[in-house]
Formats: C-alpha cells, structure tokens, sequence
C-alpha cells in the first residue's frame, strides 16, 4: 500500500511532570500501578496540504485523592497529505491511524523517560495502542 502522507517533523511540544511535594511522591510511587493513560489526538490545518496533528498522552489517577502526581507530553507531527486525499474520511484516518502507527513508538519512548526522569523507573506501559481499533470503533 502506498502511503498517502509524509511525516515532515515530529518533535516534542510541550511535557509536565507535577509532583508537588515529597509525601505525594512517596505516595504515587506505592500507588502508580493505579494511573491510567488517556490519549488525545487534535490537528489543524497549515497550508499547503500540512497539517499539525497534535498527540497528547496523559497519565493519572483516576482516583479521588489529594496526593498526586500528573505526566503529560503533547508530541507534535508535521505531516503532508497528498493532492489526491479529498475525503474527510481518508484524511481523518491518516491522522488518527496511519501517522500514530508511525510515531507512536517515538512517543511512548519520550513519555517513559519522562516517567523515569520524574522518578518513577521500571514504568511500563503494557498495553499496546491499537489506533486502527479505536479507529474502527469510533466509525462504527
């Protein structure tokens, strides 16, 4: 299959890591199995065919409490999309499938070390992302 798109950039765009004080790590590192990771994807267009699709990982605890922590990275791509791309349909399958296959494993090595450099090593996203399911869900 010939790819419909070019990845021109990919590049970090903004990250946080908040831990606000010692007893909120302490109490996020015993408790870190509970967070969970939420995925965002928005774009917008630029000109000439590009277009900036933003994806952004957030991990957090889903729990109400007051201790703590929040990661977030927001991992921008520049893409182009062929002349020939007129549907709606097909552009927002490249952007919500087909470019997140591709940068994903470059995003979630960032987001570790994010992780990791925050104090929190051995974290391990265990579920793989499957965009061509959330994709195919959402359309049906």
């Amino acid at each position: 299959m010939i790819e419909k798109f070019k990845i021109l950039a990919e590049f970090i765009k903004d990250m946080s890591s908040e831990t606000p004080d010692a007893p909120t790590y302490l109490f996020v590192k015993d408790n870190i199995s509970k967070y969970h990771l939420n995925i965002d994807i928005n774009s917008k267009a630029l000109k000439n065919k590009l277009i900036e699709v933003n994806t952004i990982l957030r991990f957090e605890d889903k729990e109400p409490n007051d201790k703590k922590s929040h990661f977030e990275i927001i991992y921008a791509s520049i893409v182009k999309v062929d002349d020939e791309i007129k549907e709606k349909k097909d552009l927002e399958k490249i952007i919500l499938c087909d470019v997140q296959n591709k940068i994903y494993p470059n995003l979630e090595k960032a987001f570790l070390n994010l992780l990791n450099d925050s104090g929190f090593p051995g974290i391990k996203l265990e579920k793989k992302i499957n965009f061509n399911k959330l994709y195919n869900e959402k359309n049906n």
